[in-house]
């Protein structure tokens, strides 16, 4: 439709007169002529700059506040969908308006061109949520900065410009609620200028071609890293999936993005994610470092974003196009707000750290979760020698508390009396209680996270449900081990003290101290009971660590082939050492950490001047059958040392417990599985054992597990007793 001369001279006005808004009103909203949506929008089309592209920006600002207001633009013509959104129908109101009026249509089209000629888009779609590799340190400095200190404009720039049209994340869900269809009769109005005026379509094709061609060279280069190499032998380099990528990337770049192109870019990314799936699969058996689960991220990240540019590149113009161009929009705005964000980088590197701990699961030792009855008695068994063990570490405990030493010997002798307690128990294959390792909150999230669909729940859940009475009934023989152990060994111990000395262990003092600590709700032994919770976590990371550590250095390798070990204990005696480096790693790094902490703990709280304390079940169950010996059977009847009895079964609980839940929340975060699943896992967890608690504490005659079902070894991964 052509405009009348009295309507192209509104052009050339600022302002145009109530009459001609009234005219306009009438023409395009015939059924609501006082709608401020139109007014608004009749001035709007009037003030489009015709050059600059800061004026032109500004113009966009504009026109995106106004598309942002509430008030729907509705039921202002006959037949007019009511179903759309408020941000729709002002849409609507945009294209209807620019379909009557040729002159608005022409100025709008020539803004369009200016603004998409002025600025770049290869940052915004190769760059936007994909770290380019700063450390975590100076990432933060950067983002504080940015954040205090006013920026330089770049207006050229289309990811600033996003940033700026869409200034808070909650924009993404309302960029990407758009409807594609408005947008494309939109885009086929004003997208394309008559010549010389460069095409927008021609602008944005090119870069998306540019950020293809730029992520391909990325991802082929971290593919192609010596460690990723390393971790997926079955492939020669010539023959690397990512070598080929970049091939792939040009032959889509030379022929126009054709669809047979397309395609093998879809075939290439593929192959490079099948590529990925083996090295993380290897990293149980070779290690894993921070800086490749980085790397491994950046690699899926990439593919990502490939994947998405080529679909928008591939769809059919027009609506097609456009509903996978909000796809990729709504995203690229999600990353560009949490590339600014400290709270983002913070979460990210959380989430890698999580990753790293608990990629990397090992095999460190021959106890295990038990399935079966003769799979717990031998738990008890081992368990029984822990109790004995710790009988001991409970006494020497109190005798090193009565030598006058240094506060620093104090403390270096008590956590060389918890460490070599708890090696000790390593080597000799005892189990103590209390030990929840990351390994098996890595298994109880990786049978979370699969098989995501919404008829897998009900399966994923059996197998859940059996694992976790597995765990349980575990940690229930290690406490009736340890426990059951370690009363008649303490007791033996505090009678023949008394027997070759003449006076007990413990002063009377000392063990009135003792029950008294132990009292449930008389003192904080659950808060204490908690903290050790924390402190066997981390021993289990450090176990870990440590494991990790071996095997990522091969250092197992190294001691095997190393010259002067075999000098001095010959080629068998080497790969024995190496062979029990290998197996005792982690038992000995996670028992030297739970030591030093328990030790070292209270001083460091004491020196800041917080009473820190510690509280595990079976050192605490000693020193409690050490301080009955004391004062006598009489008094072991009494309240207050029945409530320290009762203090016992709650200190192992907190102990489980938070150890446990700190283990399957960093094992959730790593595998983002959302915190509505881990809940409701909980839940029915929770409801089966209160309908049938005795598979979570005893072991039925018969066990068996599904072909499909997770293993029925699941190493402990942690010391002591792996």
């Amino acid at each position: 439709m052509t405009v009348s001369p009295p309507a192209q001279q509104r052009l050339a006005r600022s302002a145009p007169s109530a009459r001609e808004v009234d005219a306009f009103c009438v023409q395009y909203a015939p059924r609501a002529p006082g709608h401020p949506a139109v007014r608004d929008l009749f001035r709007l089309l009037l003030e489009v700059p015709e050059d600059g592209l800061d004026a032109r920006l500004a113009w966009v600002e504009r026109w995106m506040h106004w598309m942002r207001e509430r008030i729907p633009a509705q039921g202002l013509v006959e037949a007019e969908d009511a179903t759309l959104s408020p941000t729709d129908s002002r849409l609507s109101l945009l294209v209807r308006v620019l379909e009557g009026e040729s002159a608005l249509r022409a100025s709008v089209t020539r803004l369009v061109s200016g603004v998409c000629s002025g600025s770049r888009g290869l940052k915004l779609f190769a760059q936007v949520g994909l770290s380019g590799g700063n450390g975590f340190f100076s990432e933060l400095t950067d983002r504080f900065a940015r954040g205090v200190l006013p920026a330089p404009p770049e207006p050229g720039n289309l990811s600033e410009l996003l940033l700026r049209l869409f200034p808070v994340p909650q924009d993404a869900e309302w960029l990407a609620a758009l409807s594609p269809a408005l947008l494309a009769r939109l885009t086929a109005l004003v997208g394309d200028p008559p010549p010389p005026d460069p095409s927008p379509i021609t602008r944005v094709r090119g870069d998306l071609m540019d950020a293809l061609l730029l992520l391909g060279v990325q991802v082929t280069s971290l593919g192609l890293a010596e460690d990723v190499r390393d971790r997926s032998p079955g492939l020669s380099f010539r023959g690397s999936p990512f070598l080929k990528l970049r091939l792939v990337c040009d032959a889509v770049l030379a022929r126009d993005g054709a669809q047979d192109s397309l395609r093998d870019l879809a075939q290439g990314v593929s192959d490079c994610r099948q590529v990925v799936g083996s090295v993380t699969r290897h990293l149980e058996h070779s290690g894993v470092s921070v800086d490749l689960v980085y790397r491994l991220e950046r690699i899926r990240r990439g593919l990502d974003r490939m994947e998405a540019i080529a679909r928008v590149l591939g769809a059919a113009r027009g609506e097609p196009r456009w509903r996978e161009a909000l796809v990729l929009l709504s995203d690229l705005l999600r990353h560009a707000h949490a590339d600014r964000s400290v709270r983002a980088l913070v979460r990210r590197h959380a989430r890698l750290l999580a990753r790293k701990i608990i990629e990397r699961t090992g095999n460190t030792g021959e106890h295990s979760i038990t399935a079966t009855p003769g799979g717990f008695h031998r738990m008890v068994h081992s368990a029984a020698g822990g109790g004995l063990l710790t009988a001991f570490t409970a006494a020497l405990k109190f005798f090193l508390g009565g030598l006058s030493l240094a506060p620093f010997f104090a403390g270096f002798f008590a956590a060389l009396n918890y460490a070599g307690s708890f090696v000790v128990m390593q080597f000799l294959g005892f189990t103590l209680a209390a030990r929840q390792p990351s390994m098996t909150a890595s298994t109880l999230a990786a049978a979370v996270g699969e098989d995501s669909g919404p008829g897998a729940t009900s399966g994923r859940m059996e197998r859940l449900a059996a694992l976790v009475p597995r765990i349980t009934r575990s940690q229930l023989a290690a406490v009736l081990g340890n426990l059951g152990c370690v009363l008649p060994a303490a007791v033996a111990l505090a009678l023949g003290f008394q027997l070759i000395r003449g006076h007990s262990l413990l002063s009377v003092e000392q063990a009135h101290e003792v029950v008294a600590s132990l009292h449930p709700w008389h003192s904080a032994t659950l808060l204490w009971a908690a903290f050790t919770g924390v402190l066997l976590w981390v021993s289990s990371v450090a176990a870990d660590w440590f494991e990790n550590f071996v095997v990522y250095r091969r250092l197992p390798e190294a001691l095997a082939h190393h010259r002067v070990l075999r000098v001095f204990l010959g080629e068998r005696g080497a790969r024995w050492l190496a062979g029990g480096l290998m197996h005792h790693a982690a038992g000995v790094g996670g028992s030297v950490t739970l030591g030093v902490l328990l030790a070292v703990a209270p001083g460091v709280g004491g020196f800041f001047g917080v009473p820190l304390d510690v509280r595990h079940v079976t050192l605490s169950f000693g020193a409690l059958a050490l301080a009955g010996c004391t004062l006598g059977p009489s008094m072991v009847l009494a309240p207050g040392f029945l409530a320290a009895l009762l203090g016992m079964a709650v200190i192992g609980l907190l102990n489980f417990g938070v150890a446990f839940a700190l283990a399957l929340g960093v094992a959730l975060r790593a595998r983002d599985v959302p915190l509505r699943e881990g809940l409701r896992f909980l839940g029915v967890m929770v409801v089966r054992f209160l309908r049938q608690p005795g598979p979570f504490l005893i072991p039925p005659r018969e066990e068996g597990l599904p072909d499909d079902a997770v293993p029925q070894v699941v190493p402990l991964v942690g010391p002591p007793g792996h």
